[in-house]
């Protein structure tokens, strides 16, 4: 696991989307080559399979790592969980993003946007909103919204998106999605899953060269990084963690 951000939590992954404006090529041929290239630089994924809408090329798991590559109609998009390092998850993106193009013919003016996403996995026992509205809300200002004695705290999931550039061409969205049902509350019986808190950031637009992707996804990864460290682990997922530990103690 990347032994600065696994550590935080119970699941960390990189997450990668390069959506298209056009549909992408479905010929045997043309599919299978380009998998059989990701599977040369990545020996790992040798699984092929076929869901609704999508094939994929994965790899299968190793103590909770793995990694996997997937074409929709209009996306490839490709992830990486729990890599021993962050330079893992960014060989196999950066590997997808050069390859890819030439194999399924995509032109620079067919690119919508390019995304790269972090997320967060956290165990957290009992209900979810309380835990995120101790951590978050409650010693602040919104905190004043709601009466402690009369109120249940249902549904809260932060959610923000901020252009880190003049243009808007790249954005930033930070989520914070908890788990927890109305059903659960009313049962006082609670499942064991995860809050999550999601990272990420979206570049817009066509592009002048398709040879632009791999530095494009190397500069969003360098941001990425950076609003992890100063933002999202010190302002949401230590909190977070506190307050799950306080519950649990």
């Amino acid at each position: 696991m990347s032994s600065s951000f696994g550590a935080l939590c119970s699941d960390f992954y990189v997450n990668q989307r390069l959506a298209l404006k056009m549909d992408l090529p479905t010929g045997r041929e043309t599919v299978l080559d380009l998998f059989d290239r990701i599977r040369r630089g990545r020996p790992r994924m040798d699984q092929f399979r076929r869901y609704d809408g999508e094939l994929a090329l994965e790899s299968n798991p190793q103590d909770g790592a793995y990694e996997w590559m997937a074409l929709r109609r209009t996306s490839i998009r490709s992830g990486c969980v729990n890599p021993e390092q962050l330079s893992h998850a960014y060989d196999l993106h950066a590997l997808i993003l050069e390859v890819a193009p030439y194999y399924l013919s995509i032109s620079p003016l067919d690119v919508d946007y390019l995304e790269l996403m972090f997320g967060f996995d956290l165990e957290a026992k009992g209900n979810h909103d309380e835990i995120v509205f101790d951590a978050l809300i409650a010693d602040g200002p919104l905190g004043e919204l709601f009466d402690p004695e009369t109120c249940i705290p249902l549904d809260v999931a932060p959610y923000f998106t901020f252009a880190l550039d003049p243009e808007r061409r790249l954005q930033a969205t930070i989520e914070v999605k908890t788990r927890t049902s109305e059903r659960e509350i009313e049962d006082d019986k609670f499942d064991d899953e995860a809050i999550s808190v999601y990272l990420g950031l979206r570049y817009r637009g066509s592009l002048r060269n398709i040879n632009d992707l791999k530095p494009l996804f190397m500069n969003m990864t360098m941001a990425a990084e950076r609003l992890s460290h100063e933002k999202v682990i010190p302002l949401l997922i230590q909190p977070i963690t506190r307050a799950i530990n306080l519950r649990s103690c």
